[in-house]
């Protein structure tokens, strides 16, 4: 019985984990925001889903790759009155979020072992300060989200033939989401270590090599538009100081530039030097499989960050010579995506110093004074990751936050279709384009 209530008991914590994180999400972005469409959300995905119907658009390229999850989204939207388009994608985008941290809370639980520690893993995607400025709330954005996750799903070792097929329904839809989560690929190879769980890492690498192999397809065949120039490595590095590492405390980043003008970099390279020391000391403590983890973690922050810059641009940025001009640049999606895996390694790392029975060999030889700086290093890293998010749980300015609202367009635009029984589709404002609406949409 106690094995059963214990089985049980770990779905559910995360069910409730998943709940609370949606609402969460939900409550910090707003009512202006949670009502006004975003980008691709009332751009291409409406268009194409309205042209091409609810399957043709599921693994339609744009940009270069396909993004699964975000059509899905998207058809939802669609189904139900147009009136509630804007609040009906906000909250499930909202709740595919908190299924991230739903499965994160219990796919972590063998590596991340203190409670508290998994907690604030599972809450890092809704808590960081910049999440509601772009990313959260919205199908556009909800691929970065699959780069948290799908660390977890690869590392894990599933118990069952039944888990590790749910797992691989689970890993597919990532990688058809994201392409850079194949970044995360060699993780798969913790769950063929374990020789009697071989098996069951069959289905997640099998569903993980298929998605990628759809993407790679879509990237070469579809290509996507590159603008020309590259940034300097120094501004690669002092930006992601200034944008990801400062985002992580701070969604003000004008702010923090502002301070680096004023006062110069040790009040960034301060704080970013105490981290370095914490994920070292992780490293150097932690056993195999965490390890990975938050090696993994760390470089795809870098690697997610210089690959924006890479195909964005960014030549006429120089973040390695600030001005106080710099300080009026609003926070970006990948601000925002590099900062989540950042501290999702921090969040790690500090889980494994505070576990100091699961320490490698060296690591236990540092003895009482060894585990009173390694837990100080962990409380240190969780009081921080959870004073900011107090500190920033009531919702704030958003590149949504100004609307336009979309249901409050929705009576102009069915007059329109009514007095002028030839309109076939009317225009919506949205943020920061607009969207086409059919009047047969209207009149459902």
């Amino acid at each position: 019985m106690d094995r059963v209530r214990r089985a049980a008991g770990a779905p559910l914590a995360a069910v409730v984990v998943g709940l609370l994180a949606t609402a969460l999400a939900w409550h910090r972005l707003g009512p202006v925001t949670r009502g006004t469409v975003w980008a691709e959300d009332g751009g291409v995905f409406l268009r194409e889903r309205i042209a091409l119907g609810p399957v043709d658009t599921l693994l339609h390229p744009y940009a270069g790759y396909v993004h699964l999850v975000p059509r899905l989204v998207v058809d939802l939207g669609y189904a139900l009155p147009a009136v509630r388009y804007a609040q009906v994608v906000s909250l499930a985008s909202c709740l595919v979020v908190g299924g991230v941290s739903a499965l994160v809370f219990l796919l972590s639980r063998d590596l991340v072992r203190p409670w508290p520690f998994r907690l604030v893993l599972a809450a890092v995607p809704v808590v960081l300060p910049l999440a509601p400025v772009e990313t959260s709330g919205n199908a556009a954005n909800l691929h970065w989200y699959a780069l948290v996750l799908v660390p977890w799903v690869f590392a894990h070792r599933s118990g069952t033939t039944w888990g590790a097929v749910a797992l691989a329904a689970v890993a597919a839809a990532a990688v058809l989401t994201e392409p850079q989560t194949v970044l995360f690929a060699p993780l798969l190879l913790l769950g063929w270590w374990d020789r009697r769980g071989r098996l069951r890492a069959l289905p997640v690498t099998v569903a993980t090599v298929a998605a990628a192999a759809v993407q790679v397809v879509t990237a070469v065949t579809h290509p996507r538009t590159v603008v020309p120039g590259a940034p300097a490595v120094r501004d690669l590095l002092a930006g992601y100081l200034l944008r990801p590492v400062a985002g992580a405390w701070d969604p003000h980043l004008g702010s923090v530039l502002t301070a680096v003008v004023e006062r110069g970099w040790w009040v960034l390279l301060v704080p970013v030097a105490a981290l370095a020391l914490v994920l070292v000391a992780a490293v150097v403590a932690a056993p195999l499989r965490a390890r990975c983890v938050v090696v993994a973690f760390a470089v795809a922050s870098g690697v997610v960050w210089t690959a924006a810059g890479l195909a964005n641009g960014g030549t006429g940025r120089h973040w390695a010579q600030p001005v106080a001009s710099m300080a009026a640049i609003s926070p970006q999606r990948y601000d925002a995506a590099a900062g989540l895996l950042l501290v999702s390694a921090a969040v790690v790392a500090a889980a494994v110093l505070a576990d100091p029975d699961h320490w490698s060999p060296p690591a236990r030889r540092t003895g009482g004074p060894g585990r009173l700086l390694g837990a100080l290093a962990a409380w240190t890293v969780v009081t921080l990751v959870v004073a900011s998010a107090v500190l920033h749980v009531a919702p704030d300015a958003t590149r949504r936050s100004g609307g336009p609202v979309w249901a409050a367009q929705m009576p102009a635009a069915a007059e329109q279709c009514r007095v002028d029984p030839s309109t076939g589709v009317v225009r919506v404002r949205t943020a920061p384009w607009s969207a086409p609406v059919p009047c047969a949409w209207l009149s459902r």
